[in-house]
């Protein structure tokens, strides 16, 4: 941008950041009526009129540094916690992100309005500069709501995901001192790292002596998973528990051998009935059948 260009671009900032500084109450009671404002903010109008302010606020602060084009001018920062709150609450109402952008897109048409009210002249209107440097502004403010909306939907994915794997990794208690994991699916780093603080958390709170990992219900063994196996079971052992792998079909076991992995370190049996024998048996608890034959009570 030439001098003389840059001159009046920074010359309409300063008049708009003084515009929004001088229309602050206006701009915030007309803002208050638009649906991205009224529907998040239903306890009252005035809730919705002072969150409007501190938007504003925020657009005379980036107006007045001349970062009319930047999402990260440091003005919106006081702001962005809102404007997230205020576009989860769209969004849980199932407004989809674009439908979210037009009303942010439709704040600009309020301000406009009034900056074409208070220009002087016959003509009646506003600069054309300081209306250009307004429509950059409020098109960066639907840019900056729009990041939130993407940002809260990432973080939302996340805390599902997470609740997901803790869902399908579930401790159990199988005996006094003895705990249980029953893998089912694939066994990935992101899972392996759940089993794993589940597991350990699970030894500390039932005092657990005996924790079994049963991967019957894994599909493939490699080596990325054998070794997230010996990760936990060294990490168990770390907390004073002794850790047995049970499940291991005999695909598994020639898979394992196929690939060199070296398991001889971790206590392993066929089945989670012959883990938990072993588990009880060195309690010195031994479970047998009635000598009348009849299944027990």
């Amino acid at each position: 941008m030439h001098v003389p260009e840059r001159a009046a671009a920074d010359s309409a900032a300063r008049e708009l950041a003084a515009f929004l500084e001088s229309r602050r109450e206006q701009i915030a009671q007309r803002w208050a009526d638009a649906p991205l404002f009224r529907t998040v903010f239903t306890v009252s109008r005035d809730e919705a009129v002072e969150a409007c302010k501190a938007v504003v606020d925020a657009l005379s602060d980036v107006a007045s540094s001349g970062s009319l084009e930047s999402v990260g001018a440091p003005g919106f920062g006081p702001v962005r916690e809102q404007l997230g709150r205020m576009a989860a609450s769209r969004s849980r109402s199932g407004f989809t992100p674009g439908q979210i952008a037009d009303e942010a897109a439709g704040l600009r048409a309020a301000a406009v309005e009034l900056l074409h009210g208070e220009a002087q002249g016959p003509a009646e209107h506003a600069a054309p500069d300081v209306v250009l440097a307004l429509t950059v502004l409020m098109g960066t403010l639907r840019l900056v709501i729009m990041e939130t909306v993407v940002s809260a939907g990432e973080e939302l994915i996340a805390r599902q995901q997470l609740q997901l794997l803790e869902a399908a990794t579930p401790v159990i208690s199988l005996w006094e001192g003895i705990i249980g994991v029953p893998l089912i699916g694939t066994l990935d780093s992101a899972r392996s790292q759940v089993v794993m603080e589940s597991l350990l958390q699970a030894i500390v709170e039932q005092r657990a002596r005996y924790a079994i990992l049963d991967i019957t219900g894994v599909p493939t063994v490699d080596s990325l998973v054998a070794q997230h196996l010996m990760k936990t079971v060294a990490a168990a052992r770390l907390m004073g528990a002794e850790c047995i792998v049970s499940g291991i079909r005999p695909a598994i076991a020639q898979t394992i051998v196929h690939l060199g992995i070296d398991l001889s370190s971790v206590l392993t049996r066929s089945s989670l009935a012959d883990a938990l024998a072993y588990a009880l048996g060195r309690q010195g608890i031994e479970v047998s059948r009635r000598a009348d034959g009849a299944s027990p009570r």
